[in-house]
C-alpha cells in the first residue's frame, strides 16, 4: 500500500493546533486489517491532560445512514423483500395514496426522490414519534422523483421507516441483529450512551440548555426528538468497527459470520446510479470530491466530523473521526483537512 503516514499525521497535528478539531483518530487498510493507525490531540479541550484515543466513542452522525439505513436496506434487498425500483404505494399501505407512493427506494437511496431538503420534523409535526412518521411519510414532494439530485436527511428516514415496515423490527434492533453483531461491532449502537461508556466519548456541540458539550446523546436534533433512534442519525461507534464494517464490505470471506448484506449489495452501492444527473451518487455513497467515479473512491461523511472512504478498484479503505463540531459548524476547514487525508490514502 503506497501511502505516506507522516503526511497524514503531519496534516491532522495541524487540524489541531489550528482549532479544525480538539483531536482525531484515522486509519488506514484493507479487506485483511488495519495496516496504519493514529490519534492526535485531545479529548476535550476542557481537560487537556485527557489525548484522543483509539477507542474514543464517536458521534458517527451521518455514517448512522450507512451503518444503520444502507446495511438494513441492503439485507432486505439481498433477501428478496425489496425490489429497488418498485413505487412505494405498490407494497408500502402506509404510502399508498399519497405523494411519497410514486417513490422508489433507488431514487431515496441516490437522493433523486424529491422529498423535502430539510427535516424540521419538530416545527412541521411536534414532538409525538407517531405523528412525525406520518407527517413524513404523507407529506408533498418537494420536485418531481428523479428530476434531480438533492441531499436530503429525509431520505435515510423514510429509508429506516421502510426497513422497520419490511422486517417488523425497531431499526435499531434490525442493524444490531442483521449488521452489528454479526461482525463484532460490539461498540457501535444508537444513543444515549449508557453512563459507562460516556467518558471515553468526544464532545460534540455546546448545548444551551445545558451549558455543557453534549457527549454520549446525539448531537442531531432529529434523532434525540425521536429517543436517539432514527434513520438520519444516533449512532455512535469506534474506529475497530468502523475497519471491520469496510473490511467486509471489502471482501466479507474473512469473517466467521455473515452479515445481512454482502458484496452484491457492495458493488451495486459503489458503482454510478444517477446516469447523466450531477452530482454523481451511488447507493447512499458518493464519489469522494476531488475525484472522478472512474477513479473508484467512495466516501460518506458525518456532520460531528466523522468520515469514511473505500475504494473497491485500490482495495483499500480509510477512516477519519474528529469532533470538529466542539469548535465550530464551518464546514470548509474540515473540508480541507478531508480531502488532503483523502489524496495522502488513495493518490
Amino acid at each position: 500500500m503506497t501511502y505516506r503516514t507522516d503526511r497524514i499525521e503531519a496534516l491532522l497535528d495541524e487540524g489541531v493546533r489550528n482549532k479544525v478539531y480538539p483531536g482525531a483518530v484515522w486509519a488506514v487498510g484493507d479487506a485483511s486489517g488495519i495496516h496504519a493507525h493514529g490519534t492526535t490531540g485531545v479529548l476535550d479541550p476542557d481537560k487537556p491532560n485527557a489525548p484522543m484515543r483509539p477507542d474514543t466513542v464517536f458521534d458517527a452522525a451521518s455514517l448512522t445512514k450507512i451503518l444503520a439505513v444502507w446495511s438494513s436496506v441492503g439485507a432486505l434487498w439481498e433477501e428478496g423483500k425489496l425490489d429497488l425500483d418498485s413505487p412505494l404505494g405498490e407494497f408500502w399501505m402506509e404510502v399508498d395514496g399519497h405523494p411519497l407512493a410514486a417513490v422508489t427506494a433507488r431514487q431515496l437511496l441516490t437522493h433523486t426522490a424529491g422529498v423535502p431538503l430539510r427535516a424540521q420534523l419538530k416545527n412541521l409535526y411536534g414532538t409525538d414519534p407517531q405523528d412525525i412518521r406520518d407527517g413524513v411519510l404523507h407529506e408533498a414532494l418537494h420536485r418531481p422523483p428523479g428530476e434531480a439530485v438533492e441531499y436530503t436527511d429525509r431520505a435515510a428516514l423514510i429509508l429506516g421507516y421502510l426497513a422497520e415496515h419490511l422486517s417488523g423490527q425497531p431499526l435499531d434492533q434490525l442493524a444490531t441483529e442483521r449488521t452489528w453483531l454479526p461482525l463484532c461491532m460490539n461498540s457501535t449502537r444508537f444513543g444515549p450512551l449508557p453512563a459507562e461508556a460516556v467518558p471515553r466519548c468526544a464532545p460534540t456541540e455546546l448545548d444551551p440548555d445545558t451549558n455543557t458539550h453534549l457527549k454520549g446523546t446525539a448531537h442531531d436534533f432529529s434523532a434525540r426528538l425521536l429517543g436517539g433512534v432514527c434513520g438520519i442519525a444516533g449512532t455512535f461507534t469506534v474506529l475497530d468497527d468502523l475497519a471491520r464494517f469496510l473490511r467486509y464490505m471489502l471482501d466479507g470471506s474473512a469473517f466467521p459470520e455473515r452479515a445481512g448484506f454482502g458484496p452484491a449489495w457492495a458493488a451495486a452501492s459503489l458503482t454510478v446510479q444517477t446516469g447523466s444527473l450531477a452530482p454523481t451518487r451511488g447507493l447512499f455513497w458518493h464519489p469522494a470530491p476531488g475525484t472522478d467515479p472512474a477513479d473508484d473512491i467512495w466516501v460518506h461523511y458525518g456532520f460531528t466530523g466523522t468520515g469514511m472512504w473505500i475504494s473497491p478498484r485500490l482495495q483499500r479503505w480509510a477512516v477519519l473521526l474528529t469532533n470538529k463540531l466542539y469548535y465550530t459548524r464551518d464546514r470548509q476547514p474540515l473540508t480541507e483537512v478531508r480531502n488532503a487525508f483523502r489524496s495522502f490514502v488513495f493518490d
